[in-house]
This record gives C-alpha cells, structure tokens and sequence, in this order.
C-alpha cells in the first residue's frame, strides 16, 4: 500500500508537503462556502462561487494541459503554489481588513481557477516522472488519501475556528501550508526522475491540443471512463456547494455541523483512498461497482434529515467517491504514452472540473427549488445511469502501442 512512499525520494517530499497544503486548502474551502453563506443566507451564492472558481478551467482547461506536455512540469508547479498562498492571503486581509464583499470573494475564487488551469495538468503529469508507470495508479491512490485525511481534519477544524477565532484565520492558516509544499518541489532532485518518452514542442499549441483530443477520442478506454466522469461530475460532485447548505438548511446547524458532516464525509473518502491504494492493478469491474455504490448512496442521503443518518449516509458516499475517482484517473493515466500524459491528464481534469461552473450553478438551483433532497436525488440518478453505460460498453482494452507523437 506504501510502496510509493517507500522507493522515491521525491514523491515522499510531494506527499508530505501536499499533507500539510491540503489541510490548509480544505480549511479555506470551507471557510469560504461558510463566508458567502453568512453574507447572502443563498444556496444558490455558493453556486455561483463555485461558477467563479471552475469557469477558467471549463475554458482554458485543454490549453493547460497542453502546456504541461511543453513546459517544466516542477517549475510550473512551484509558480502556481506560490500564486495561490497569495490568494489565500488576500482573502485573510479581506476578512481582518473587512472588505470581504461577494464580489471580492468571487473574483478571487476566479482568480484561483485561472491558477489552476496551469496546475492540475502540471501536477497530474508529473506523478509518472515521480514514480514510474509501474508504481503510477498506488501512486494515485496515496494522493487521493491525502487529498481526503485531509478532507476530515480541514472543515473539522474549520468548524472550530470559524466559531472561536473567526473565518480571516481559515484563509491565513491556508496562505501559511503553502509553505511546505513549495519548499517539497524546490527540494526535488530531477535527476531521480523516471524518464519519459521525449516531449516534442514541434507544432502549434492548437496541434498538441487536437493530438490529445484526437487520442482520447479514438482509445476506447480513455473515451469511456472520462465521459462517465464528465457526466458524474456534473451532476453529483457538487459538495462545496451541497455540503454547508445541508448543514445550514436542511440540519438547521451551524458552522460546527457543517464541519462534522464535511469530516465524516472526508472519512469515508479516506477509507476509499486506502482501499484503492491496496489494488495492484486498475480494475473495471471495481470501478462500475463504486460508480453504482456512490449513486445508491446519494439517493439514500437525498431522504435524510437528522445529522446522524446523514452522517452514516455520507460514510458511504465518501467510500465509493474515492474509489471510483482514483480508478477513472488510474485507467485514463496507465491508457497513456507519456509524451501524451500531460494532455491526457488535464483531459481527466477537464472532466473532474470543467463541469464544476454549470453543475455548482445547478445544485445551488436545485437546492432553492426542492432543497438538497433534490439536488442529491438527481445526483444520485445520473451516477447510477452512468454506472449502466460503462457497463454495456465493456470491455475497455488498455492500449499496448503508442500513439503517433506531437
């Protein structure tokens, strides 16, 4: 389960350093919902957080992923941290400085999705070099079990803060866990990375674009497990906006609720995590069975409305949203050639958030219309029609060859 960790040097740096930054990601994440929630008293405000901060990567997403296949994937890296801790700090200034208006908080968000169109692509590329193709989907799963340890103790924590200190400490503390992972890919030796084959910059960066389209398009695999993802995205991966609304609205809690959901829900994804981390190989039928596992317990969530059941709900929804997250990204990465990773990899991305603009709109629409009893319903619905999809059109050969190199 640890073999990643133990066998490179530079992916124990990342790993630490990214355990340390997605606390402080998660803090702000929750802070931020909470802040536009106190300010509009909207579910449909925290939609349109959530339009601001996806909008650039639905746009731009493809030419990000571009760029991470022609430019140093750890220098880009080290830009985009260091943009994003001084988000973080302008946030905490607005707070302290009390100038935090729904426009500021919105345009910084936009901010923060331009910042990642160059990131994920670079970051999503760069865990081949840092482990090998061999080691690439335990590699995938151990950061998805960072992603969601932190899941549990970001909002958990939040909670307290946002009720002791106040909401401008989330963001400093955020602005202040950047440090780590800066100091982690900076400390990184290049020479340990695995080599990959050779990354040609010949062509225009809309010829690379199409030479990454044209690949997913015409890999079964790839064209499969990314438009489940898209669909599954857009209609069920709303939880920035579903969450505090469903702590706020429908548990009638306050900011301690919402961070004791968000941490049960960051717990289930945590043990999804370790139990895709323990799969030595991608495995399809793995993979329909957490799709349809995540949609079954959405439908269940949708009838909840007392904090315990949800919670025991939400368990559930985590377990099956890590699994079947981290096999999509496992099967659309190993059906790759490296000199496509970059490409491929903001294509997973593309799918994971470019849907985020139109589908935070539309839970927080559903949530005004029939409140998260809808906007889990519908979520639910469509994760289960997807699991059927991937389901008729099996099988998914994973390439042998490689494709023609651009």
């Amino acid at each position: 389960m640890l073999a990643s960790l133990q066998r490179h040097r530079n992916y124990r740096l990342y790993f630490a350093g990214q355990f340390v930054s997605q606390i402080g990601t998660w803090l702000q994440t929750a802070a931020q919902a909470w802040l536009i929630l106190e300010l509009t008293h909207s579910a449909q405000a925290v939609g349109v957080l959530g339009f601001f901060f996806y909008g650039p990567y639905a746009v731009l997403g493809l030419v990000g992923g571009a760029l991470a296949d022609r430019w140093d994937r750890r220098k880009t890296l080290l830009v985009t941290q260091v943009a994003m801790a001084l988000c973080a700090l302008l946030l905490a200034l607005a707070v302290y400085e009390r100038f935090a208006t729904v426009w500021f908080i919105d345009a910084v968000a936009f901010v923060r999705g331009v910042i990642l169109v160059f990131n994920s692509p670079s970051r999503q590329a760069l865990m081949v070099q840092l482990v090998g193709r061999s080691e690439l989907g335990n590699a995938i799963a151990l950061n998805s079990s960072v992603n969601n340890a932190t899941r549990i103790i970001g909002p958990a924590l939040a909670g307290v803060l946002i009720a002791r200190t106040g909401l401008g400490m989330c963001f400093l503390l955020n602005a202040i866990s950047f440090i780590p992972i800066i100091w982690a890919v900076a400390a990184m030796r290049p020479s340990e990375f695995h080599p990959q084959a050779e990354m040609k910059r010949s062509g225009t960066l809309l010829e690379s674009i199409r030479a990454g389209l044209r690949y997913a398009r015409h890999t079964k695999t790839v064209a499969v497990v990314l438009s489940m993802m898209f669909v599954v995205s857009f209609f069920a991966i709303n939880f920035n906006v579903l969450l505090p609304v469903l702590a706020q609205q429908t548990l009638h809690g306050g900011a301690q609720t919402y961070g004791w959901i968000a941490a049960v829900f960051g717990l289930g994804a945590l043990i999804g995590a370790l139990i895709a981390a323990t799969r030595t190989r991608a495995s399809r039928t793995l993979l329909l069975v957490a799709c349809a596992v995540f949609g079954i317990a959405q439908c269940v969530l949708a009838a909840q409305q007392r904090v315990f059941p949800v919670a025991l709900a939400l368990l559930v929804t985590g377990i099956a949203y890590t699994i079947y997250t981290a096999g999509t990204n496992a099967f659309a990465q190993l059906a790759t050639p490296g000199f496509l990773q970059g490409r491929v990899g903001g294509l997973y991305n593309y799918a994971f958030i470019a849907s985020g603009p139109i589908g935070s709109l539309l839970a927080g629409w559903l949530c005004e219309r029939g409140g998260t009893t809808l906007a889990f319903t519908v979520g639910g619905v469509a994760t289960l029609a997807m699991a059927c999809f991937g389901l008729v059109t099996r099988p998914w050969p994973m390439p042998t060859g490689t494709a023609r190199r651009r």
